[in-house]
């Protein structure tokens, strides 16, 4: 009976033993906020932790920009006086050199200044002849002095109307304008810089009575400007002289450089934006007035940590990650994230250079 019993209770003791070795292992322990994972629970070939490492690359502004004409490259021009379009010798879109022919007109008020100046210059002449005369005569003893002093202001009054007339005859002239014939009937308008013709509102028999009316405009596009409306927050990061990266839908992957060259001192009242221009070589002519486009600026930051994204985890309403305190025990701590770059997240608060982080398989000690 005692030798059944002993072998009754060591038969007992080994199905104990079974059944207790049968029973799966668990995953994880709680003990309050501190989260163990056992030496055999399966999750230790799931979760995966990384140290907490710091960046303090620049970090991408992007913002919506488009591309505009160079305002310093750009001309309007205007009727230099009253008159009629007789020919036109450009057109919409047509590119055109410094000096050549735009448009022939005739012009009353033209061929007026034209005869003013040569009446001017023949009285001065003439003026200037009696003068020598005046004076060769009061060197010989002979003539009185006030004819003399009557020939000096007639030769100072036709040099002021000479000028006079002149002066107008150029700024009449001052936008390209040139007399055609020696009347000053025909009046050639010729372009004053290099460019394309942008925009033109006049045709062959059209009169251009009004002097503030534009013809037509050039714009020389060698050098273009990108304009982006900053934020109000942003524009402390942005400085003159500033790289930047600029990006076209038109031309998908490809990347274009150049620089800020200029910041606005006054923002728009219904935007709160300041606009930036940057300035971009255009000598392909790629870059077209009114193109949409996209503007990257590098703006300067300070050192923080980052972590994966992978390692994110949402909580609630808060941002959380699992922080290793102990080998294989894990607390979970709310974090603020700030901007991501480079398949990095940047930290404002939370973590520190240094801590471990659950970078992978972290939903699987939720609860």
């Amino acid at each position: 009976l005692i030798a059944g019993g002993l072998a009754f209770v060591e038969s007992g003791s080994k199905a104990s033993a079974g059944a207790a070795e049968s029973e799966p292992a668990a995953n994880f322990t709680r003990q309050g906020e501190r989260i163990t994972i056992p030496q055999h629970s399966p999750l230790r070939q799931r979760i995966a932790v990384q140290t907490v490492t710091s960046l303090d690359a620049a970090h991408a502004l992007e913002l919506p920009a488009q591309v505009e004409a160079d305002p310093a490259r750009t001309i309007n021009i205007l009727p230099p006086v009253a008159g009629k379009v007789l020919e036109l010798k450009v057109g919409l879109g047509d590119r055109v050199r410094k000096g050549q022919l735009l448009l022939v007109m005739t012009s009353g008020d033209f061929a007026q200044a034209t005869a003013d100046v040569q009446k001017a210059r023949d009285a001065l002449q003439l003026a200037k002849r009696i003068l020598e005369r005046q004076r060769g005569v009061q060197q010989a003893g002979a003539g009185a002095a006030k004819d003399l002093e009557q020939a000096e202001s007639a030769y100072v009054q036709a040099q002021a109307e000479f000028a006079r007339a002149d002066t107008r005859l150029k700024s009449l002239s001052a936008g390209g304008a040139t007399a055609a014939d020696s009347g000053g009937q025909r009046l050639n308008l010729v372009a004053p810089a290099s460019g394309s013709i942008t925009a033109l509102a006049i045709g062959p028999g059209q009169a251009a009575n009004d002097p503030n009316a534009v013809l037509m405009t050039i714009a020389n596009l060698d050098t273009v400007w990108i304009t982006a409306s900053v934020p109000e927050n942003l524009l402390a990061s942005i400085k003159k002289g500033q790289p930047a990266s600029i990006s076209l839908p038109a031309y998908p992957g490809e990347q274009f450089h150049g620089s800020v060259a200029f910041v606005s001192d006054v923002l728009q009242p219904d935007t709160r934006r300041a606009l930036v221009r940057i300035s971009v070589p255009n000598t392909d002519g790629k870059f077209k007035p009114n193109m949409f486009a996209n503007a990257s600026f590098a703006v300067a930051q300070a050192s923080a940590p980052v972590i994966p994204p992978s390692a994110l985890l949402m909580n609630n309403e808060n941002t959380t990650v699992f922080v290793e305190v102990a080998p294989w025990t894990f607390v979970r701590r709310t974090i603020e994230t700030g901007n991501e770059e480079d398949g990095s997240v940047r930290i404002q608060k939370g973590l520190l250079v240094g801590d471990r982080v659950v970078i992978k398989g972290g939903v699987l000690l939720n609860d």
